[in-house]
């Protein structure tokens, strides 16, 4: 029986590299990124695949030259407006990951209202990892822990997995089975660290732009050759 991963990860890396091998500039990499991770959601979707986190900005990316910056921010603002509709249209529910307090305040709002008005909904649940790291993720997870404990509310031998897990942004959101990441770079730059702990790991050289349904498969299919074990406990 073929076997769909509930979850999957994907490091969105290579707009910029695609852009300048069709010498464009970066900018139009970010754009037919942003493109892909719509016609993307829908083929998850109709894969059988329930959650989806996508690592669209890290809180490393504001070292990026300010002109680029800028740029994916504006392309986000879009992004988010037509977010909006296709979560609409399919019955998305659309989650951010990350600290919001470095965005500007419409984007924000725009975010909030996102979240809030596809909360609900049951079809794909697709999170956006912005302006995230995972060590700064944790961190902010041991500050929430420490008010709790200085308030009274938590007795530090009581901290246990589950508590740490439930600090994170990704809370209630089931671990990651499936990490991938395109573009050839084979390392996980702070994404999901504390999630990642149990998934299987793929990388391709395709650049997220030219990532399509194909390569999806190609991942799934390596995913399910994968002898899955937790705990030395083969994974029915």
């Amino acid at each position: 029986m073929t076997k769909i991963p509930t979850h999957v990860a994907i490091i969105l890396d290579g707009n910029g590299r695609w852009a300048k091998a069709k010498g464009l500039p970066r900018t139009a990499g970010h754009v037919q990124g942003a493109k892909n991770v719509e016609k993307m959601c829908e083929v998850a979707y109709h894969k059988g695949i329930q959650y989806l986190t996508l690592y669209a900005f890290s809180t490393e990316n504001w070292k990026r030259p300010q002109d680029e910056v800028s740029a994916i921010m504006q392309l986000l603002r879009n992004y988010m407006a037509s977010c909006l509709k296709l979560a609409k249209k399919n019955n998305m529910s659309v989650r951010v990951l990350g600290d919001m307090t470095r965005l500007d305040k419409d984007l924000q709002e725009r975010i909030a209202e996102l979240e809030r008005v596809t909360k609900d909904y049951t079809g794909l649940h697709l999170q956006i990892a912005l302006n995230y790291g995972s060590r700064d993720e944790i961190t902010r997870a041991v500050k929430k822990l420490g008010t709790e404990i200085e308030e009274g509310r938590l007795n530090p031998e009581d901290i246990t997995e589950d508590c740490i897990s439930k600090a994170l942004d990704t809370f209630e959101i089931p671990d990651p089975d499936l990490m991938i990441r395109t573009s050839g770079e084979q390392r996980l730059s702070n994404y999901l660290l504390w999630q990642l702990a149990y998934a299987e790991l793929y990388f391709t050289p395709v650049p997220w732009p030219d990532f399509d349904e194909a390569e999806l498969d190609k991942a799934l299919e390596a995913y399910q050759n994968r002898d899955r074990r937790y705990g030395l406990v083969k994974e029915e």
